[in-house]
């Protein structure tokens, strides 16, 4: 089968370059589908693991991808809920980026009618990841405030939109005015330029002082001292990357104080049972407002496979919005 591969330069950091090539095609083990892969979305962590800094769990596909959409070919034994023919999408540990992949039977989530494969890649990973880190992790509620960094993000327009939908206040952080303002747009109501404003003092102003009760982050290190300080008694804080840096020094006293809790979060590892548990929920709770059009997956531009480096390198420059997303057709 096709796959996109990275070739190693032997040097550890280094951008290492991507190829389509042939890689034997997998197949399918007791309680698992094989998934004719149409789309797939570039992740973060993409770029990361092609520079050798962020390998997959033991036992994943050393393939690129974290999620795809596509049809079932192939069952497996013993499956029985799925159909050859079925529209599927799912998160992955690996393989995304390949023409097909094997996956659990119970991570699989039909595709709506009203969305194409490239919507259905747009939508995978970035709406389980708010909806698991915003609800199951913070558990957050209507009439909360949630600050939400990287707006324009995939998860970030997917988090906003499911927090509008669980009446949650929405606070935005963003690098430019037009992303604010297509944040606004989803349903957020305040944005803030974290490039010319402090977003903290802009948080109190906002909130009149009493801060939020949710903040969804992919910063760390950095942040971290303020984010405890805008934190509203009973306040958690999600942390969900380190992009800004791994360490960082704190006062415990407003952990105490305001009974904060931080929690740590990652979706790549989670056990097969975990994650079964995670598309159950996410099939009962979230699919149904993918269906109805209540929540859409934002696509920012769409390659062809072949197209990958030129994908990565919008990625890695930061002026996307939504989801970019790559196909196998032409």
């Amino acid at each position: 089968m096709r796959a996109i591969r990275v070739e190693e330069t032997g040097k550890p950091g280094d951008w290492n370059k991507l190829v389509v090539a042939e890689v034997p095609r997998p197949e399918p083990a007791e309680g698992e589908v094989l998934v004719q892969v149409e789309a797939f979305s570039v992740n973060r962590a993409d770029l990361l693991q092609r520079r050798g800094l962020y390998p997959p769990p033991p036992g994943a596909s050393p393939i690129l991808g974290l999620d795809c959409a596509g049809y079932v070919v192939e069952l497996g034994a013993g499956v029985s809920r799925w159909h050859v023919g079925d529209r599927v999408f799912a998160v992955v540990a690996g393989g995304g980026y390949g023409r097909y992949v094997v996956i659990p039977e119970d991570h699989l989530i039909p595709i709506p009618e009203n969305l194409s494969f490239t919507e259905a890649a747009a939508a995978a990973e970035v709406f389980l990841v708010a909806f698991l880190n915003l609800f199951l992790e913070a558990g957050l509620q209507k009439g909360e405030t949630l600050l939400l960094h990287g707006g324009g993000s995939g998860v970030g327009t997917a988090a906003v939109q499911l927090a509008r939908e669980s009446g949650a206040c929405v606070i935005v952080t963003a690098a430019t005015a037009e992303k604010i303002e297509r944040c606004l747009q989803l349903g957020a109501w305040a944005g803030i330029n974290y490039k010319t404003e402090d977003f903290a003092r802009r948080v109190r102003e906002l909130t009149d002082g009493r801060g939020v009760d949710v903040v969804l982050d992919w910063i760390g290190a950095p942040y971290l001292g303020k984010h405890l300080d805008i934190l509203k008694p009973g306040g958690r804080l999600v942390i969900i990357g380190l992009m800004g840096g791994h360490t960082g020094e704190i006062t415990l006293a407003p952990l105490l104080t305001k009974r904060l809790k931080i929690i740590g979060s990652v979706l790549r590892s989670r056990s097969r049972e975990e994650k079964a548990e995670l598309v159950r929920r996410f099939r009962s709770q979230v699919l149904p407002l993918l269906a109805s059009g209540s929540v859409k997956p934002v696509v920012d531009s769409v390659f062809n496979a072949e197209e990958v480096e030129t994908a990565h390198q919008r990625m890695q420059e930061g002026g996307h919005f939504g989801k970019i997303v790559l196909t196998w057709s032409d």
